[in-house]
This record gives C-alpha cells, sequence and structure tokens, in this order.
C-alpha cells in the first residue's frame, strides 16, 4: 500500500473509533494489539493485510475499505476534474449550510409546523433529518422546491434515535437545548463531523448547567439530568464566543421564562438567522449582532411558521476563491456582504479587483445582500499574516480559502489556524497539485505563491473547507485529476459540481465499479 492510502485508511480508523466512544487502548485491547500499534496504524505508519482491515471493520462496525464495489447506488463518490479551464457567467449562493442546521434543531421547540423555505439540501442536513425521523418527527420536502415542512409528534421517541446518523454530525449537540426542556433525564450519542482536532464541548456544557442541565459523558453518550432551573433571570458569561455555543444557550433560553442575558456571544450569521427564527415564534431577543444578547421566553412555542434562511458567506468565498484561482471574471449573486467585508478588504489589500451591485434584501427580510463580479489579474502576499477572528473578523470557516489565494499571488503568506489543531495540516494536501505550503506547526503554515498547478489524484481531506480548497485548486491544474471520496464536500455544499460546470468547470462524479 502506498504512504497516501495507509494515511487515508489511518485517518478512516480514528474516524470510525471516534464515532464508537472508543480510546486507542480500548481498540487495542478488541484487536488483541498493543496500543503503539494503532497509533501507528491511525497515522498511516502500519501496513495492513486485508485481514486485518476485515477484523479492524469488524471491530468498528464500519466499512473502511470497499474492494470493487459501489454501483450505482453504494460505495464512495468521487470527482474527476478536467482542469485549466477559464470560468464565466453568474451564479447564485445558496442557503447557509450553519443556519440551516441550527433551524432544524429550532424546530424541535415548536409544537406546530415549521416550514424552512429554500433549504439547503446537503448531507450535513439529511443526516440530521435522518436522526428527527427516527425520533417521532415527520419533514417532508415540499413537491419541486427546496422546502422542509417539520411536523413534531406529541412525544419525542429518543429511545428509537438513529445512533449513527447521530454520530456522523457534530449538530446533535444542539439538541441539548431544546431537549432540556422536553425530559428531566435523557441521552445523546458523541457528536462526530469534520476531523479538525479536539474539540471540547465544555463551553456548552457550561452555559447549559444555568438551565437545570447536568451532563456526564460516559460510554459514547452524552447523560443528561434537569432540574428546574427555569423562570429565573440569569446572566450567562460564555467561555468561548462559538457560534454553536451561543445557539444552544438561545435554544434552551427560546422557553425560560425569565430573562436570559447571554455575554460573550456569537453574533455571526447563523447565530443571527436563529434569533430572527425565535423572534417570529414570540420569544423576545434584544441586541441581534452584538455580543450581548437578551432573551425572554415563552413558556409554550405552538405556532405554524415559515422561515427562510440567509445566504452562506462560506459558499460566496469558495466562489471568490474559484475566480481567483482559475483568473476568471465570474458573478457572485446574492452574497451577505455583511459577513464578507473583512475578507474583501484583505483580498483588497493583495491587489484583488471587483465590482459590487447595489445593496438588496435576503428573503428573510433582514440580511443585507450584492453581487459582487470578479476581475481577474495579479495577487501579491499581504505583508501580515492572515488569521481568523470572530464575527465581525475574517471568518474561521474562510481562512482555508486564503491558503488558496496565498497560492496564487507573488509572495510568501502565512497562515494562522488558531482556532482548530489539525486543519492547518490538511492544506499541505495542495502540495499535491503544485502548490508550495509548509506546515509550521499544527496551527501555521506558510504559502508561496505564485503556483504553477498540475494535476494529480488525492483523497479528499476530512475536513469540510479543505476539501473544496483541493477542488477548487483541482480546477486550476491543467489535465485531469481525481478527488477521491468527497462525502464532506457534500456534507456542506449542495451540487457545487453541477453548479461550477454551468460557469464552465468540467466536474464529473463517479463511483469505483
Amino acid at each position: 500500500m502506498t504512504a497516501d492510502y495507509l494515511m487515508s485508511i489511518g485517518s478512516r480508523i480514528r474516524d470510525a473509533r471516534t464515532r464508537r466512544g472508543l480510546s486507542q487502548a480500548d481498540l487495542a485491547q478488541m484487536l488483541e494489539t498493543s496500543q503503539g500499534a494503532v497509533t501507528r496504524i491511525e497515522s498511516g505508519k502500519q501496513n495492513l493485510t486485508l485481514e486485518t482491515l476485515a477484523k479492524i471493520s469488524e471491530t468498528l462496525d464500519s466499512e473502511l475499505v470497499a474492494l470493487g464495489s459501489g454501483g450505482a447506488t453504494n460505495g464512495a463518490v468521487h470527482l474527476r476534474i478536467d482542469g485549466g479551464k477559464k470560468l464565466s457567467g453568474a451564479i447564485d449562493v445558496k442557503t447557509s449550510k450553519n443556519a440551516a442546521v441550527a433551524l432544524l434543531c429550532a424546530s424541535l421547540l415548536n409544537k406546530g409546523r415549521t416550514t424552512l423555505r429554500n433549504l439547503a439540501r446537503i448531507e450535513e442536513v439529511n443526516r440530521i433529518l435522518e436522526v428527527l425521523n427516527s425520533i417521532g418527527v415527520q419533514t417532508r420536502w415540499l413537491p419541486g422546491t427546496s422546502d422542509l415542512e417539520i411536523v413534531p409528534p406529541q412525544r419525542l421517541r429518543l429511545d428509537s434515535m438513529d445512533e449513527e446518523a447521530a454520530r456522523r454530525t457534530r449538530t446533535v449537540i444542539m439538541f441539548l437545548g431544546p431537549l432540556l426542556h422536553e425530559f428531566e433525564s435523557f441521552q445523546l450519542p458523541y457528536a462526530g463531523g469534520c476531523d479538525l482536532g479536539t474539540r471540547t464541548v465544555e463551553p456548552h456544557l457550561a452555559s447549559l448547567k444555568h438551565f437545570g442541565l447536568d451532563v456526564n459523558a460516559t460510554h459514547g453518550f452524552y447523560e443528561a439530568v434537569v432540574t428546574d432551573e427555569v423562570g429565573t433571570d440569569k446572566t450567562i458569561v460564555l467561555t468561548e464566543r462559538g457560534d454553536t455555543v451561543t445557539e444552544n444557550a438561545l435554544l434552551a433560553a427560546a422557553k425560560d421564562t425569565g430573562w436570559t442575558t447571554l455575554r460573550n456571544a456569537s453574533s455571526n450569521y447563523m447565530v443571527q438567522d436563529l434569533c430572527f427564527f425565535l423572534q417570529k415564534v414570540g420569544v423576545t431577543v434584544e441586541g441581534i449582532g452584538t455580543t450581548t444578547l437578551r432573551v425572554k421566553g415563552v413558556e409554550e412555542i405552538d405556532t405554524d411558521v415559515e422561515y427562510s434562511p440567509s445566504e452562506d458567506p462560506i459558499e460566496a468565498m469558495s466562489l471568490i476563491a474559484a475566480a481567483v484561482v482559475t483568473e476568471s471574471e465570474i458573478t457572485i449573486r446574492r452574497c451577505p456582504i455583511e459577513f464578507l467585508e473583512i475578507e474583501l478588504a484583505t483580498l483588497e489589500g493583495m491587489g484583488m479587483r471587483y465590482d459590487l451591485s447595489a445593496e438588496y434584501t435576503a428573503d428573510n427580510g433582514r440580511t443585507r445582500l450584492v453581487d459582487i463580479t470578479t476581475h481577474p489579474g495579479p495577487l501579491r502576499a499581504p505583508i501580515d499574516k492572515i488569521h481568523p477572528l470572530p464575527f465581525p473578523g475574517l471568518n474561521i470557516d474562510n481562512l482555508p480559502f486564503f491558503a488558496l489565494i496565498a497560492a496564487c499571488a507573488d509572495g510568501t503568506t502565512t497562515i494562522h489556524d488558531w482556532v482548530y489543531d489539525n486543519r492547518a495540516i490538511y492544506l499541505t494536501e495542495l502540495n499535491k497539485i503544485g502548490g508550495k505550503a509548509t506546515l509550521l506547526d499544527p496551527h501555521r503554515v506558510q504559502v508561496t505563491g505564485p503556483t504553477r498547478w498540475r494535476a494529480n489524484e488525492v483523497t479528499c481531506p476530512p475536513a469540510l473547507r479543505p476539501g473544496v480548497v483541493v477542488l477548487l485548486a483541482m480546477l486550476a491544474a491543467p489535465g485531469t485529476s481525481y478527488l477521491r471520496n468527497v462525502y464532506v464536500i457534500n456534507r456542506g455544499y449542495e451540487d457545487l459540481a453541477e453548479r461550477l460546470n454551468a460557469l464552465g468547470a468540467s466536474v464529473q462524479p463517479y463511483r469505483d465499479i
């Protein structure tokens, strides 16, 4: 087996072990081997026989490798990219992935019918719908639309939860806020999602303790017990200005009849969409767009409500990066400008030229949108490093696209991803297609450009944004590239290949035969 293949398999084994809530020592005991052997396997430094792979697959109840299988409906999806083509035309930004998952969790608060208009039809949404359906929630896509109708049961059936689907998405952690109002005790599977290193849930649990929620993590589950703490005024200082941490606290506060003040709250786009939705169902939310939110909940939410989430600034940034790397002029419509201003200012400092249309309003009636037309031209590396900050700073999910853009610029750029332990490592995958990215430490990478891209076959990194970065670089690489196992990209992007092809790209999904 090649080193790349061993690394890919090792990563899948680590992911499967983590989803099962097992330590390396646990897996070693089950395989009757040493913890050191498991460490070598997961780091891609141990040769594996088919017999060993089969034993590990059986132990973890996970298909790690499909040999000569797939057909039309099974097996991993890959992409074949014929690169080196200019893009042209216009493309609409889809609605926000992160707002979609927050609103799906918020629907658990409502005893009435929730209709989410123009929702992103992505794998992340599909996993959450599988979880919701398994506990008794009725969902259906309205015919010929991307509108989703959600009708709750009289009583949620948590004992029937689809654990496999729940473990494949980190969003399940945001069930804690709504469910603490419904049950005196309950359990949820450990959350999964992208492989971005250690991501503690402690800030979630610390904020939810103020609502009477006590959680212990045991044997792959969060075991939750609720005491009656609602109805009192409370001030909560969030120890992390995280988007999902803020959303979880908002979901808990929505049915607390006292006043809840959240300090150090995220004011990011998905948090604002959640606040707008909560206002529509009768919850008082003050301070939207700031780091201090005041919420007065209602004891019961039982109303038929419709809501349209705003467009996704991360997808907009993806498309800007596609234009830069292919040196193309395209128009990206329906961009939420409030959440792209720092990114555009950074690009302007690197020499990028673009035009903005007049502002108009998203379907939620609140978010400001513009159309952005890109113009190709030479770029230069910025003087300072590029790093993210909580909104209104440069978005952490947009940072990987600056590694790709830096690879197109003259000079060396330092990308500092201080939030995640592993993600900067995945940006060095650009080297396989001609990039010059040097990892300084787990959080910093130096990228030198300009780059002469070259076609190659690469296994998709197990993290959403770095996976898209590699795909976009392949658009610029003359010849045919192959990006293998792109499930992680489908978690966050709807019909991305088809939509890029409409701009002149050549991206074809396929499966192994």
